[in-house]
């Protein structure tokens, strides 16, 4: 595996294990300041996931992904 996808697919599971945390986190919250913290956490993680997987789709046009 080529060096610079193993930082696209650890971008992927951390973007995974943050939408769980933020759905664990909210689930258990008891105040509002709780869901803001959880609230931005899933919405840094879409973005990562989002970014990650468009970079993924640019090594594998490029030939860079097996």
């Amino acid at each position: 595996m080529e060096q610079c996808n193993k930082g696209i697919i650890k971008s992927l599971d951390l973007a995974k294990e943050m939408l769980l945390l933020s759905d664990e986190g909210d689930a258990l919250r008891e105040d509002s300041g709780c869901g803001v913290l959880y609230g931005i956490i899933r919405d840094s993680a879409y973005k990562i996931k989002k970014l990650a997987e468009a970079e993924r789709e640019a090594h594998i046009i490029k030939g860079w992904w097996k």
